[in-house]
């Protein structure tokens, strides 16, 4: 393992050619330490000769993080001049570097070194704008920012703490952006960003975003908790009730709910099977008996009782029978009444 020496303070609007470091997936700001894990071989040779040259190293973000090897056009002009503070050598040819964010800077041209990248960069300085505005947007960055760690878990309350007790705006906004779960090209355009003014409203932007987003994903989550421990909780009531059936003696099992569907079905299939029964006329009453084997008993019998589905006639009389058989009908019936002859119930058929 090997340490690095104190080096001088960096000078904004000077220049100077510097190795370059390619990453990917990460944006380093200034005062940010960050470990990093090298294992191409031209981004190895650039940090041995930062390490014996005991310079800075321009840290630059490429646009295409699966590029193993990525042409100088393919790397963001804007980077971070960093010290290496530590380098250990890892068994599996890999290095372990741990840097510190010091500048921002430019790349104005790359070198034509063959070994590793190697720029002429441009340190940049920081315009801080009116100071009222930033003390305004520094304190509703640090609010926001205690929301934002309230609900994202993956950053460590202590970080709150550190963020409070910064003064300067511009380191301010740089380790609350890098705290930011963001996508890089939202973070590279923070680092872009040379007025602290625009840089703290970028930041607060950002963190109303993904305080709104990680709000609905808290919504979410608990409504998916509430369901399943509903379910849980049926599952455990209904094996606990089998289990107590079981220790009753009902070996079926069945609860109440499927006793009363088969009663149901049981009803719905009684139904079915009945059927209408035949119904008689008021007037079979009046008919009482008649003589077998007469005509009249058929006529009386057909106009006064009725089979299913028949109609009722309109009149109960017989003003369309003949005169003669008007007169037949009322003194047999008559007859019929005092038991002189043999009789013959109205509900059977006469026969012929």
């Amino acid at each position: 393992m090997t340490s690095a020496k104190p080096k001088p303070p960096l000078i904004p609007g000077q220049s100077r050619a510097y190795p370059v470091l390619p990453l990917r997936d990460i944006v380093v700001f200034p005062h940010m330490i960050v470990p990093l894990f090298v294992g191409r071989e031209k981004s190895i040779k650039a940090l041995e000769e930062v390490m014996r040259s005991d310079t800075f190293i321009l840290l630059a973000t490429q646009k295409n993080a699966s590029d193993d090897d990525p042409a100088t056009g393919a790397i963001y002009e804007i980077g971070t001049l960093a010290s290496v503070l530590q380098l250990l050598k890892l068994p599996d040819r890999t290095v372990k570097v741990l840097v510190e964010g010091a500048a921002r800077a430019k790349v104005e041209r790359y070198t034509d070194r063959a070994e590793y990248y190697e720029a002429a960069a441009l340190v940049l300085a920081d315009s801080t704008g009116e100071q009222v505005e930033a003390e305004a947007l520094s304190r509703s960055v640090v609010n926001e920012f205690e929301n934002y760690v309230k609900l994202n878990k993956k950053v460590s309350p202590e970080v709150v703490g550190v963020v409070q007790q910064i003064e300067d705006y511009a380191k301010l906004a740089d380790t609350v952006a890098s705290h930011l779960a963001v996508k890089i090209p939202d973070k590279q355009l923070i680092l872009e960003t040379a007025s602290v003014t625009e840089r703290l409203e970028k930041v607060l932007g950002l963190m109303e975003s993904e305080i709104s987003v990680l709000q609905v994903e808290k919504r979410i989550r608990t409504r998916v908790k509430r369901q399943m421990e509903k379910t849980q909780r049926e599952y455990y009531l209904n094996e606990q009730m089998k289990a107590i059936q079981k220790e009753l003696g009902d070996e079926e099992g069945k609860d109440e709910l499927a006793e009363i569907e088969e009663k149901i079905k049981k009803t719905s299939s009684r139904r079915r099977r009945v059927r209408r029964q035949p119904t008689s006329s008021r007037s079979c009453a009046r008919c009482r008996r008649c003589r077998p084997r007469r005509p009249w008993c058929a006529i009386i019998w057909t106009g006064c009782c009725r089979f299913p589905g028949t109609r009722r006639p309109r009149s109960r009389r017989t003003s369309s029978l003949p005169r003669r058989y008007s007169t037949t009908i009322t003194s047999d019936w008559k007859r019929s009444r005092s038991g002189s002859s043999s009789i013959l119930p109205c509900n059977s058929a006469p026969t012929s």
